[in-house]
């Protein structure tokens, strides 16, 4: 019997990693794109592709036996790599008449407002002019290591950001195991429904080509962050991708546990790290967590760690437990002066700059609820 929620989808993301996509030797295999621009091109109306890949490709033009291990030479690659990769895809789409884009993001894009918007625009217009957007991290000029923003999240990300129905992620392994199933007989989970159905789990390692940077645990924590935004996610191998979107029992099922939320506030609460802290007193504790509201100087005590405006910082109680994490307005050299008072003496003081939130309510996703 067909799974009735990947029939019915109409607007489906597709992950594929290095792994399925290079040969042993880990440069890129044109039959493997081939093969996968076979297997999802039925999909193509409505179809976003996020494809590892760029740094593999990158490796024969520059004359590289293997992936590099310095920054430099990493972003070479994935530079020369990133247009060999698009022009295998656009060729192979191209044969069954459609089109693709190239996008190229990075975590900025999807949880700053004004980035997050225009990310989302370009991507529904392309959608709208019946192209397949291709989506890439922007490995080339990341200023952090690249693997910092591997592309199974960032394809959880982009299914929000699209209104997804449905999130596919491929590699080389076709489900989800309670062990390497490599190394002796493993069961596969076929559904899982809650964090309790993970656990005692052991998954992770690269792809067998040694080319990629993520792993079964990526692509774990990629379909909760889909999943707990309400997208159901199928996890499976490439050569079983025709099989997965034609509603197939195949592969392993996130089934979704809570409701749609905004892709950026998402990406903020599972895929960032925290530059800093700010501590709060049991009066902004209760403002922010339970009244949802902006976090204002006043309600700050002290403050840990060094950031600029607009970095990821944990919101803390008291007792140091994170009640909330947001994008900081200030810079940490900026926020010691500001501490507990309030935004009108503020403003008196320094300027109408400095009469607004700390972290803003639009930019601040809850970790801890009250019982």
């Amino acid at each position: 019997m067909a799974r009735s929620f990947v029939t019915e989808a109409t607007r489906v993301v597709v992950k594929v990693g290095s792994s399925s996509l290079t040969s042993a030797a880990g440069g890129l295999d044109t039959a493997r794109v081939e093969a996968l621009v076979a297997a999802v091109v039925s999909r193509a109306g409505g179809l976003v592709l996020v494809s590892s890949g760029a740094i593999a490709a990158g490796l024969a033009p520059l004359g590289l036996a293997r992936r590099p291990r310095d920054l430099a030479t990493l972003q070479a690659a994935a530079s020369v790599g990133q247009s060999e990769l698009v022009h295998r895809y656009a060729e192979a789409f191209g044969r069954a008449g459609h089109r693709v884009g190239q996008v190229l993001l990075t975590e900025t894009d999807v949880i700053r407002r004004t980035h997050y918007r225009n990310a989302r625009t370009t991507l529904e217009r392309l959608l709208a002019l019946g192209v397949v957007p291709v989506v890439n991290e922007n490995d080339a000029v990341a200023t952090q290591e690249i693997r910092f923003g591997d592309n199974d999240r960032l394809a959880a990300i982009v299914a929000h950001l699209v209104s997804a129905d449905l999130l596919v992620l491929l590699s080389d392994v076709d489900g989800v195991y309670e062990s390497n199933p490599r190394l002796g007989p493993a069961r596969m989970l076929r559904d899982v429904r809650s964090d309790a159905d993970l656990d005692g789990l052991t998954a992770r390692g690269t792809g067998v080509a040694g080319v990629g940077v993520g792993g079964m645990a990526t692509k774990i924590d990629a379909a909760r962050i889909a999943a707990a935004g309400g997208v159901p996610t199928v996890v499976t191998s490439a050569s079983l991708a025709a099989a997965a979107l034609a509603g197939d029992e195949v592969g392993t099922v996130f089934h979704p546990t809570g409701p749609r939320r905004a892709s950026r506030l998402l990406w903020l609460a599972y895929a960032t790290a925290p530059e800093g802290r700010l501590y709060l007193d049991d009066g902004a504790v209760t403002a922010v967590v339970d009244r949802r509201a902006s976090l204002l100087p006043a309600g700050v005590t002290r403050i840990e760690g060094e950031f600029s405006a607009g970095d990821p910082v944990d919101l803390v109680d008291p007792r140091g437990r994170p009640v909330a994490r947001g994008l900081v307005e200030f810079d940490s050299a900026e926020l010691p002066g500001m501490l507990g008072r309030s935004t009108m003496d503020l403003a008196a003081e320094r300027g109408p700059f400095y009469e607004r939130e700390i972290v803003h309510r639009d930019d601040l996703v809850l970790l801890l609820t009250r019982r």
